[in-house]
């Protein structure tokens, strides 16, 4: 009897010995079928979703071309201390707008735009005016400036066609 008990104890043993290793089995195969299922998405995300997008983006009207005003020419001395050699600045701009609509109603203020221009390239002195960023700070300045001057309509940028000190 002792034999069947011992016998028992040992097919009791076994017994609670083998869920352990079918539970570690279960977990390694779900961890398997997540890792694929997990692969699949990212496969999709990755590669097949875009196409969607770019179908939508070709299905988009084309953005309309913007449209571009000339302002006179500007020629002015530029400031400097007193017994310095005179320099001067020229300047060709173009106003970069975003519909053609917006042409006929900055027309009409372009003697305004010129006016608020020639005054304040008349306080520049050279030095302000050196290298790109020098440029690319008169360019900003213009831009803020002729939008305040036509304030419902709205400027994109202003462009240099020619910029010279001499």
């Amino acid at each position: 009897m002792a034999e069947n008990e011992a016998e028992g104890g040992g097919a009791a043993e076994g017994a609670e010995a083998a869920p352990p290793k079918n539970k570690f089995k279960l977990m390694i195969m779900v961890v398997g079928l997540l890792a694929v299922l997990g692969g699949g998405a990212a496969t999709w995300f990755f590669f097949f979703r875009h196409g969607d997008d770019e179908h939508h983006a070709e299905a988009a009207p084309p953005p309309k071309p913007p449209a571009f005003v000339e302002v006179p020419d500007i020629m002015v001395n530029l400031a400097g201390a007193p017994g310095e050699r005179v320099q001067y600045l020229k300047l060709k701009i173009v106003l970069e707008l975003k519909e053609e609509k917006q042409v006929e109603a900055i027309k009409p203020t372009m003697p305004r735009i010129t006016d608020i221009f020639q005054t304040y390239a008349r306080e520049l002195r050279s030095s302000d005016l050196n290298g790109s960023a020098g440029i690319f700070r008169l360019k900003e300045e213009l831009t803020k400036r002729v939008n305040a001057a036509v304030a419902p309509v709205q400027v994109s940028a202003v462009l240099f066609k020619e910029v010279v000190i001499q």
